[in-house]
């Protein structure tokens, strides 16, 4: 019987062995590792942290020091931080930062602030959808009983400055009461008050330009930013005796004075510049004017500018009696909805459908689109394009018609009966349907991650027709990293499970004992360019191949050489026995399972005479490739290593 591993023990180990906190800059975890970003990474004993009990490994990447540990990780990290100083509002990846270009980063920090309240924001989109569609059927929208409802569905949206505090605080390490605190000034009753009454607002002489934050996202975040940098610098200068009431005592003044006299200049200016410009382009060209306005409508949302055109819509509607510019919005707000829609039916990935599918009806039946936006469409960028492009085309659409509306509603599928009598009712619906419909086949095209890419097409379909990779068989050159003639042979159903858990669907195990080596030095230019996608290959001892993620067996070709497994959680694998193996048709493979088949980590898929395949002069190198690489922001092979079956061989994240 398996020894229980207490991990919170394995975690204060691992500490002590990496050199202590004092040798610690930061620590976060992901689904499998300890994250540690050490400032000398000579004092880490890395034999010993190898050896420590429930320990699979350690890896060194991206300037981290990374401590494997399996699902149990944050036991292991929960150990570390509930003993030292290190962690604090820091229990993900988050944490880290992204790489890459401006717009990238800023994608990824958006979507990762708002990760932890997707469900609920979804679930609040909903509750308002079904609320509007009971008034669409009768229940009034006067009662006690509908504000109430609606109170319950629309709360988090309202107050959305506070959920984001909360999570913009644990990205950013700030203190989090503080930080909810800040949201508190931006949403202070007597504030929105201040801004509701529209006459001058100044601070001992200094003017002070109130707008509304109520639902806002970018001056918070900003905020809590300012926030954390304050708080580290205030930490460090003030003395320990008066350190914790008074960090918090300098920073709200300072920061929320800061936020109301800037953020809101700056908001209000923007927001005065952008409606402007397209109320002058109205005049002279609708369409066009209307194309930019809704083309644009999300992008303003996200920073808030969009509240600087709600008053000249407003005004429109007080003084005219109707107005033409809220009858764009409803086509862009609909097409995220719609994009969404084709993600959740388009992925293969079950956690980016579950989000999905919540967020598409939260915005095209109520027009909550923050769900759709910052859980789906935004991270993987093309679909909320699509979604911008299409609303582009449908805003200029109802423009050019001359689309109106004598009433300001929340633009949503629940809403477009307004337009009913309306002039130019066609034309509303008209551009609402083409941008839904281009959101939709555009993200259904390109906008979802490919579970499988051409090349990779073309070689399944050349395995399903016992085919192998079209290159032609080549002689094994002396120094080959062939299978040596006294491979060590594994008994059929033998397995040294290291790694193996019930529930390994994500992470790859090595599917054969032998020397890990990386794809590019494999004797195949098609598996070394990549093209496949990255993955492992070992140079085998054992004569069994198991399969290194429990799934399904989507091919396996009567040779036996080749096997394609996809997992629950989406990853689809190629395991590929010897190079050019196809052409001894079967000859030193004795396949254990089938198309169809439902596997377990660890289950004999063939066992191969390894050393008879070497003899007649094939390579035998065992690759397993991950052949949707791009659906994973992480594919790390463990290479230049002797692994056993079953060991930790592929540590795979989204």
């Amino acid at each position: 019987m398996a020894t229980k591993v207490d991990y919170e023990a394995t975690g204060q180990e691992v500490l002590r062995l990496v050199g202590g906190e004092e040798n610690v800059n930061s620590l976060v975890h992901c689904a499998t590792r300890l994250r540690f970003k050490l400032k000398d990474e000579s004092k880490a004993n890395d034999a010993a942290i190898k050896a420590t009990e429930g320990v699979v490994t350690v890896m060194k990447s991206g300037g981290q020091y990374q401590v494997v540990i399996g699902n149990d990780v944050p036991r292991a990290y929960a150990g570390i931080v509930n003993n030292s100083r290190l962690g604090s509002d820091a229990a993900d990846d988050s944490a880290e930062g992204s790489k890459g270009n401006l717009l990238n980063r800023f994608i990824e920090l958006i979507s990762s602030i708002f990760l932890p309240i997707l469900w609920t924001l979804a679930g609040a989109g909903l509750i308002k959808a079904f609320t509007a569609l009971a008034v669409t059927f009768g229940f009034n929208a006067e009662s006690q009983e509908y504000i109430i409802l609606n109170a319950i569905g629309d709360s988090i949206i309202n107050f959305l400055p506070f959920a984001i505090a909360i999570t913009s605080a644990k990205r950013f390490k700030a203190n989090q009461f503080t930080s909810l605190a800040l949201a508190g000034i931006l949403l202070y009753p007597t504030i929105i008050g201040l801004h509701t009454a529209g006459e001058p607002v100044h601070f001992f002489g200094i003017p002070v330009v109130m707008v509304s934050y109520v639902s806002s996202v970018i001056p918070i975040i900003l905020a809590v930013w300012v926030q954390s940098i304050l708080e580290r610098w205030l930490q460090r200068a003030l003395p320990s005796a008066i350190r914790n009431f008074t960090v918090p005592m300098l920073v709200l003044p300072i920061v929320g004075l800061a936020t109301l006299m800037v953020v809101g200049p700056i908001t209000t200016f923007a927001s005065s510049l952008i409606a402007s410009g397209i109320t002058s382009v109205w005049n002279f060209a609708p369409w066009l004017a209307g194309g930019i306005l809704a083309g644009s409508w999300q992008v303003l949302t996200i920073f808030g500018l969009h509240w600087g055109l709600v008053p000249v819509m407003l005004n429109n509607l007080t003084t005219l009696g109707h107005d033409v510019m809220a009858a764009t919005i409803f086509a862009p707000v609909l097409a995220q909805g719609a994009a969404a829609l084709a993600v959740m039916l388009k992925t293969s990935d079950k956690k980016l459908k579950q989000v999905a599918g919540p967020a598409s009806l939260s915005g095209i039946l109520a027009g909550i689109t923050e769900p759709a936006i910052y859980g789906v469409n935004l991270p993987l960028k093309k679909p909320f394009i699509f979604g911008c492009v299409g609303g582009a085309i449908g805003g200029a659409l109802a423009a050019a018609g001359g689309a109106q509306t004598s009433a300001f509603v929340v633009p949503s599928g629940l809403t477009l009966p307004v337009f009913i009598g309306t002039p130019a009712m066609f034309m509303v619906f008209l551009g609402v349907a083409v941008a839904m419909i281009f959101a939709f086949i555009m993200t259904s095209l390109f906008g979802v991650p490919k579970v499988e890419t051409e090349t990779e097409n073309a070689f399944v379909e050349k395995l399903d027709n016992g085919e192998d990779s079209g290159i032609p068989a080549q002689t094994v050159p002396a120094n080959s990293k062939v299978v040596p003639a006294d491979a060590v042979v594994v008994p059929a159903g033998t397995v040294i499970p290291t790694a193996i858990t019930e529930e390994n669907t994500t992470d790859l195990v090595a599917p054969v004992s032998g020397t890990a080596i990386a794809m590019k030095d494999v004797n195949d230019p098609v598996f070394a360019s990549g093209a496949m996608g990255k993955g492992i290959v070992i140079v085998p001892t054992s004569n069994q191949v198991v399969a290194p993620i429990s799934g399904k067996i989507v091919t396996a070709l009567d040779s036996g050489h080749a096997y394609g497994i996809r997992s629950e959680t989406g990853v689809e694998l190629l395991v590929h026995v010897g190079i050019d193996t196809v052409q001894l048709e079967g000859k030193h493979f004795t396949r254990h399972v089938g198309k169809g088949d439902t596997v377990r980590a660890g289950q004999p898929l063939v066992d191969v005479d390894f050393p008879a395949v070497a003899a007649e002069g094939y390579d035998t190198s065992v690759l397993t490739i991950v052949t949707n690489t791009g659906n994973f922001s992480v594919v790390e092979p463990r290479v230049d290593e002797k692994l056993n079956v079953g060991d930790l061989a592929v540590i795979i994240e989204r």
